[in-house]
Parts: C-alpha cells; structure tokens; sequence
C-alpha cells in the first residue's frame, strides 16, 4: 500500500468513525498555513504608512444575533441608499463583490497585507505599485473533522490529517480619480482526486471560485479598516438583500479575424469584470492602463503532459518550473457605448495569433 493510499484510507476510516461529528463549514482557519507545505505554482499558471482608523457613527449597528434570526432592521441601509459605514462601502454587480474605501492606496496597503497576516497565510506577491497582494496555496483546517481520533491521534500525527483542497486568495487595491480605492478579493481553489481507477495516486486539479468565501474576506477586511463585526454583518446582510442587475452573458466571436468576448455593458462595468476574471482565473498582472484600457499580463497555456501524477504524500502537486514559456499580453477592453469587446494583443501591440482563441475562452468563461 502506497503512502498516499494509506493516507487517504487514514482520513477515510476517522470520518467513518465520526459520523455523528459536524463540520462547520462556514468556519475559516487558515492559521496552520504557516507550519504548512503549501501548492507550488500551476504548469498553467506564472509567477510574477499604517492604516487610517475612523469612529463609526453610534447606534447604527445591530447584533449578529438578531440579523441571523431576521428580526432586526439592518442599520444605516436602504434599498436606494449606499450601503456604507463611516468611508467603507460595499459594492456588488451579480456575484462579484468589492469595497470602496474614502482613502488613497498607499494608507491601505499596510492593513490590508498585515489582515492576510492576520488569518495565517503566507504572501507569494506583494507589488505595492501594482496593488496587488496574493497568498500562497493553502489549505482551510476548520473543515477537518473535530472527531475523538484526530484529538488524539491528530497531536501526534497531524499531517497525516488534510482536507483535500487548497485556496489561494489575491487582492487588488485599484485607485480611483476621485481619490477613493476599489479593493478586490479574488479566490481560486485546487482540489486533490485520484487520477485512476486503482486509487494509487492523486492530482490536483482546479475547482470553482467560491464568490460567498470572497465576500466572508472582504467582510472581514472590513472590520480591519475600522467597522465592528456586528456593523460588516450588517452590510453583508442588506448587500445580499438588494436587488441587483444580472451581469450580462459573455458572448465569443470572431471579429476582423480576432477572437474576441463582445459584452453589453459600457466601459467601466466591463473593465471592472474582466479585472476580476483575470484575477479569479490566475494571469499574472503586470501593469495596467485604465485610460487606455489595456491588461499587462502574462500566462502560459496548460501543457497536460507536463502535470506529473506522482505518488506518495505529495501526489499531483505541480512543479514550479513549467516547461512552456510565459507570454506576454495585452489584454485590451474597448467600448462604444453601450458595447465593449475584449481582444488579445501581443506584447507589442499587434493582434495575438497563436494563444488568442485559448486566451478569449479562459476570460469568457469566468464572465458567464
């Protein structure tokens, strides 16, 4: 028997024994990410002052308690009113979410990379110039059963206890002409699964996004730049209780010869969105020119051959020196009026050939 099989079969036979447990799956706790080994970088994916506190208006807040139960009125929020406190606001355009906070980049960096800090992850980006702060893979313990055997075998052996995903969070602090900052959290998740029938080894492979663990973050940095608890969940809670407009369906074709992801939105919803598509889906953001409404990014195609299923306690993690080359782009988003297309460039400038159509369908499939 292998180790990983051993392993897994450990896992199995802990939750079997421990059915009447519950896992809490709302709870987050990343803090073993530190002692942690953590997720190499995808074959298919590249590398590349303190904070402001203010006094929250009084008697505005209401207790979490009462919110859950559906018996309070949420504070300071109506249905045509921002959903705000103190300089903190809460924006949203279908299941994406983001923050707009009344301060300039350079006096919410410091916060915002020490929250990351905070909640146990290590950084595998911090480029202030950018805005951009991304955490290392890592994995959330609270959804590791909290059975009699893993409080006892669990203190001896606890890496033989590990949940069978990893998450990966980046945030990008956007500066505003107004003087305001829009800031962004993006997830991306990786789960293990065996890659055969024998169930010898495993591999890890992408899973979805998880919008609803983004807003519990963006949430909770919220209570770093200065609300309460009971005043996030209240935000929270009136955000989930609007109605919002649907975002429009990405639609591909072929325009002049050029892939291209044609939306039915004005320039600053689109831009907006396909931010957070390159986010969510992993390029690496080198620059970018709102002005002229252009994405630096780099990115590598997914090459299946050079994913190595390896055996033993660290099946399926990726090697960090994938055999492709990263490319460079630019991924250009270009409107009139109420029409926006979004091509690929080369990092000249020109029309991108070769990579384009694989490009065009990752962005797409993010903003469906």
């Amino acid at each position: 028997m292998t180790q990983t099989t051993a392993r897994l079969s450990l896992i199995g036979l802990a939750v079997a024994l421990s059915a009447c447990s519950v896992i809490e799956e709302s709870k987050i706790d990343y803090k073993s990410a530190k002692k942690a080994s953590t997720l190499e970088v995808p074959p298919d994916l590249t590398q590349l002052t303190k904070d402001t506190r203010y006094s929250a208006a009084p008697d505005r807040s209401v207790s979490a308690v009462a919110l859950q139960a559906g018996q309070a009125q949420v504070p300071t929020v109506e249905r045509a009113a921002p959903l705000q406190v103190g300089d903190v606001e809460i924006k949203r355009d279908g299941d994406k979410r983001w923050l707009v906070v009344s301060r300039p980049v350079d006096q919410l960096w410091e916060p915002t990379r020490e929250f990351w800090l905070d909640h146990g992850f290590n950084l595998s980006q911090e480029k202030a110039d950018l805005g951009i702060i991304e955490t290392e893979w890592a994995e959330n313990r609270a959804k590791l059963p909290q059975d009699i055997i893993r409080s006892t075998l669990g203190k001896v052996f606890d890496s033989l206890y590990s949940t069978s995903e990893r998450d990966r969070f980046r945030t990008r602090l956007e500066r505003r002409a107004d003087g305001k900052t829009e800031i962004y959290i993006t997830h991306r998740g990786m789960e293990e699964v065996y890659s055969n029938s024998n169930k010898d080894s495993t591999i890890w492979q992408p899973r979805p996004s998880d919008p609803e663990l983004e807003t519990e973050f963006l949430r909770r940095l919220m209570i770093k730049l200065g609300t309460t608890e009971e005043q996030s969940r209240a935000l929270v809670a009136a955000d989930k209780a609007t109605t919002v407009q649907a975002a429009p369906s990405a639609k591909v074709s072929t325009i002049n010869g050029q892939p291209t992801v044609q939306l039915a939105e004005p320039f600053d919803r689109a831009w907006r969105r396909v931010g957070v598509a390159l986010d969510r889906t992993g390029f690496t953001v080198e620059d970018r020119d709102r002005s002229k409404g252009v994405y630096y990014v780099r990115y590598v195609a997914p090459n299946p051959d050079t994913q190595e299923k390896k055996k033993g306690w660290f099946s399926g993690w990726f090697s960090s020196k994938p055999e492709n080359k990263p490319g460079q782009y630019q991924i250009a988003v270009r409107s009139e009026g109420e029409q926006t297309q979004v091509t690929v460039l080369d990092s000249k400038g020109q029309p991108e050939k070769q990579a384009a159509q694989r490009i065009v369908r990752v962005i797409a499939d993010d903003l469906k």
